[in-house]
């Protein structure tokens, strides 16, 4: 796809979601509620994507100025990607921090849910095997471990918080230090993985490896490249903003229609997720299976190590400058069977997608299957039982 198709694809997406937006502010309240709710969300949604696109289009034109390869290409475009999600998710956290806290969790179980689905479309050999880019069976399951002992460990105190109380100490609550103290240790895990992928895989060192954008004197200006972050991050802004105002109406509609809380944090979590979706079908279908797997690996195992402890410091400090209002001890999100199970049922699914990878850098039709039954029947008891 040519920079010029992909300028037109993040353009059109800008200016139906700007539309969007301004029949919002002309017509004000004199929109049915539900029809408010839906031009914010649609808007606020297409200018996400658009955000999206132009992120990956300027890291795209890094990539291709510093030769990299095609998975780290993806990997970094992935990383791009997430900056419409956290403004997002950051105006969800200020509207519904607990159920932001939620969210942002369960974005990890829908990334595995995509990660699983996606490998049944791979390409196979006469086995049946679906080969690995080198860099994801090198480092990606590295993390995914680190997820899956992070998430087993934390949800493991939470449950011994509850059951055995200190005297003296509310141990049902994460104060603003707690957060903080989480937040910077699983994002020192990210920032050091990046510095390893670069480091290790920034080249095409296998033979058939590939690697991304145009010879270096085609390669995009740096002013063009500084000028699309500039516009991704003003389009995250508002986007972002449009999607908080319609997750807070969401889910006071589905509390009010009977539905379980867990149930509308899902639907925003898939909403939050739905960008790395896009990235990984348009990459699939121009043959691009790298740069798809990078995306549907970085769905994963970038939830527990940038998204995660991003939203856990973006929480602290919305507490500690008076934007949401801490709990009746002091804390910022209550330690409950929700935020405990959201957390802890996170170890199965890293664990089951580390070993599916991991053995041997490729993955059958037994693991295929087995991660989509595990990572959905997960999702099923948080969102029935949770």
């Amino acid at each position: 796809m040519t920079t010029e198709k992909h300028s037109k694809m993040w353009l059109r997406l800008m200016i139906g979601g700007g539309v969007c937006l301004a029949i919002v502010n002309l017509a004000g309240h004199s929109l049915p509620g539900w029809l408010h709710a839906g031009f914010l969300g649609l808007g606020g949604l297409a200018i996400v994507f658009g955000s999206s696109e132009v992120m990956i289009e300027a890291v795209e034109g890094f990539a291709a100025r510093r030769k990299m390869s095609t998975f780290v290409a993806g990997t970094m475009a992935g990383l791009a990607s997430n900056i419409p999600e956290l403004v997002m998710l950051g105006f969800v956290l200020a509207a519904t921090p607990r159920v932001g806290f939620i969210v942002s969790v369960l974005t990890l179980h829908v990334g595995a849910s995509a990660f699983g689905l996606y490998c049944g479309f791979l390409p196979r050999d006469v086995e049946g095997q679906a080969a690995m880019p080198k860099p994801l069976v090198k480092l990606s399951t590295d993390l995914y471990a680190a997820a899956a002992g992070a998430f087993f460990a934390i949800g493991s105190v939470f449950i011994l918080m509850n059951t055995f109380p200190v005297e003296g100490q509310d141990g049902r609550e994460l104060g603003a230090t707690d957060l903080y103290v989480m937040g910077a240790a699983l994002l020192l895990i990210q920032v050091v993985s990046v510095f390893r992928l670069v480091k290790r895989f920034s080249g095409a060192e296998e033979e058939g490896d590939e690697l991304a954008g145009e010879p270096v004197h085609g390669a995009m200006s740096v002013g063009t490249i500084a000028g699309l972050c500039v516009i991704g991050l003003v389009g995250a802004v508002i986007g972002g903003h449009s999607v908080g105002e319609f997750a807070s109406v969401l889910v006071s509609a589905l509390s009010e229609a009977g539905y379980s809380e867990m149930f509308g944090a899902l639907i925003l979590a898939v909403f939050s997720a739905s960008g790395a979706f896009v990235m990984i079908g348009t990459a699939h279908f121009k043959g691009k299976y790298d740069i798809a797997m990078a995306n549907a690996s970085g769905a994963v195992s970038q939830v527990p190590f940038l998204v995660l402890p991003l939203a856990f410091i973006m929480l602290a400090v919305f507490s500690q400058t008076g934007i949401i209002p801490t709990l009746p001890h002091g804390g910022v999100i209550p330690i409950d069977f929700q935020t405990t199970s959201s957390i802890f049922l996170g170890f199965p699914s890293l664990l089951i997608l580390w070993k599916a990878v991991q053995d041997d850098g490729k993955v059958n039709w037994l693991e295929t299957t087995s991660m989509i039954a595990i990572f959905f029947l997960v999702i099923y008891l948080i969102v029935v039982h949770g």
